[in-house]
């Protein structure tokens, strides 16, 4: 009987491949599914860092949107009053015809006119450096209003404020000051021909020290009540805050020093400048202020009169 164990070696071998080659496409398979779960997590964590990147990238653009915007309509800070008009006495309804200029005639009738500034080649030059939280700034206003807006009228003078925040510590943390002087900065720009109406309106109706003052909104509310063109554009400049960084900023350039001055820095306000010359007269009296307005203007004008020659020394007697 015939026993033969010799094996069939080519289809053993052929087996042996098949399943050689099956085994390599699971392996392949898994390879590929293993690749694409990669790339997958790759590919949503870096959707992921990008969708962070890109808040974090908005947030610092628009902070510094902010803190780089600045009043086009600012001069060294400061903005010069293009019309002095739209404001209302305070005192009128203490006067018998509601008329300012009646009332200290009757208060004091033996003295002598307001002197006012005389109309030389240049306008005499006023700069007023006010904190709508400081109540000097508000006596200032008070008692000049009238007659500042009767100079620029007149162009015998050129008036400009400078809006500061020396005070922004006194409103029980709501930075009143800040924000009423991104307020002042957002009229000033947007409709500057209601900027010294507003001004005005700020420091007559000047919230008391140590108070919360008014909201962004209600100080929008006051510009708008000035009559300002685009009352949309002005609440959002001011309900915003986009002049907030630059009035911080404005008030540490002055701090440091006052431009087109002789070293002078701002030390407390209202700090007015008359041709650079500072009044530290009574903020209250509108004739003494007058009268060195009057002063300096003189003495600008005749310091840039043609000098007369000196006298040459006589010669000596001879002896």
């Amino acid at each position: 009987m015939s026993n033969d164990q010799t094996p069939n070696l080519p289809a053993e071998n052929a087996r042996r491949e098949a399943v050689r080659e099956k085994a390599q496409q699971v392996k392949a398979r898994q390879t590929r599914a293993r690749i694409v779960r990669r790339s997958l997590v790759t590919i949503g964590a870096v959707a992921v860092v990008a969708v962070g990147a890109a808040g974090v990238t908005y947030a610092l653009s628009s902070q510094d949107g902010r803190s780089q915007a600045l009043p086009d309509a600012a001069s060294n800070d400061g903005f010069i009053v293009t019309a002095a008009t739209g404001i209302a006495d305070p005192k009128a309804d203490q006067t018998v015809d509601g008329n300012a200029s009646a009332m200290a005639a009757e208060a004091t009738p033996t003295e002598t006119p307001t002197p006012a500034p005389t109309t030389t080649a240049a306008p005499v030059d006023i700069r007023v450096y006010v904190d709508y939280l400081s109540t000097e700034a508000r006596e200032f206003q008070l008692a000049n209003a009238e007659q500042l807006s009767k100079w620029v009228s007149q162009d015998a003078a050129s008036l400009t404020y400078y809006p500061v925040a020396m005070l922004t510590s006194k409103s029980n943390g709501t930075k009143y000051s800040l924000r009423a002087a991104n307020a002042a900065a957002c009229v000033a720009t947007h409709a500057s021909d209601k900027f010294f109406a507003f001004n005005h309106e700020l420091l007559v109706n000047q919230p008391a020290v140590d108070s919360d003052g008014y909201s962004d909104e209600k100080l929008a509310d006051m510009a708008q009540g000035t009559g300002v063109s685009d009352p949309d554009t002005v609440r959002d400049c001011i309900e915003d805050e986009t002049f907030t960084s630059w009035a911080k900023a404005a008030t540490d350039r002055a701090i440091k020093g006052l431009p087109d001055t002789k070293g002078q820095a701002l030390t407390a306000t209202p700090t007015v400048l008359v041709n650079g010359t500072p009044y530290v007269g009574r903020m209250d009296d509108p004739k003494e202020f007058a009268q060195f307005v009057l002063t300096v203007d003189s003495n600008a004008y005749y310091s840039t009169a043609t000098p007369t020659p000196s006298a040459t020394p006589s010669a000596t007697p001879a002896g």
